[in-house]
């Protein structure tokens, strides 16, 4: 699979308005995913990451805590799930995950964000078959075997398996997320992951060069300075001078 899950690029929170929008991203998510597998971590193994990689980016606890009152209670916002895809400058792939209480908003945000940056939103399916829609699990280990014969005997359908140096890195289909993870929790006991979330990874990759460079990254600033998008995934390969 190689490291391209690495490639994405997370926007660091330097600003406080920018930490206002990573604090609004990780609260809708932890909503959305309360209300659809329950609010008690330890049987939401989904929520349980979640929460975890919340508090590695520091988000204040009362911020979750919020998040997971809305979700118990019957009211509050009603948010849904929303995927665009399309080609970006340099004819990138791109795939952009949003949840929103207002689609039709959301849907011209995104679309501006295309136009403004001549590039082209497509229909659903229009780029997503390129990409594969994978679970990863990322963690200190050397035994590779030993995890590979873990997830094995828990039924999970690992794609791949890296190692590198002390750190081992698992990829699983989309749909084997909780059984995976429940597989390492069970052979290893309580695991620090350093990554633990589903992503959509490019099969292939595309140079992006030239003056399609500074317009690519115009296009995922403007697409992460909306509020409804909470993950833009891409094929984009950048110059090392330009990825941080």
């Amino acid at each position: 699979m190689g490291r391209a899950f690495q490639n994405r690029k997370e926007s660091m929170a330097k600003t406080a308005d920018a930490k206002t929008k990573v604090y609004s991203k990780y609260g809708r998510e932890i909503y959305v995913c309360a209300k659809a597998g329950g609010t008690d971590p330890n049987g939401n193994l989904a929520l349980r990451g979640l929460m975890e990689r919340a508090k590695k980016d520091q988000v204040p606890s009362h911020v979750i805590d919020k998040a997971l009152d809305k979700a118990s209670g019957a009211g509050g916002e009603d948010f849904s799930a929303a995927r665009y895809e399309g080609f970006g400058p340099g004819n990138v792939m791109v795939i952009v995950d949003c949840l929103t209480d207002n689609p039709n908003r959301t849907f011209g945000d995104v679309r501006g964000c295309f136009t403004k940056t001549k590039s082209k939103i497509g229909t659903p399916g229009s780029v997503s078959h390129m990409f594969d829609h994978c679970a990863i699990f990322s963690f200190a280990g050397s035994d590779e075997d030993a995890v590979l014969e873990a997830l094995m005997e828990a039924d999970v359908d690992v794609t791949d398996i890296e190692q590198e140096g002390e750190r081992i890195t698992v990829f699983a289909p989309h749909t084997d997320y909780a059984k995976a993870k429940q597989a390492l929790l069970d052979a290893f006991g309580e695991i620090d992951f350093e990554v633990d979330e589903i992503q959509f990874l490019p099969q292939t990759t595309t140079p992006v060069e030239g003056d399609d460079v500074a317009m690519f990254e115009k296009f995922l600033g403007m697409l992460n300075e909306l509020d409804d998008v909470q993950n833009v995934y891409h094929s984009g390969e950048l110059p090392k001078e330009s990825e941080s």
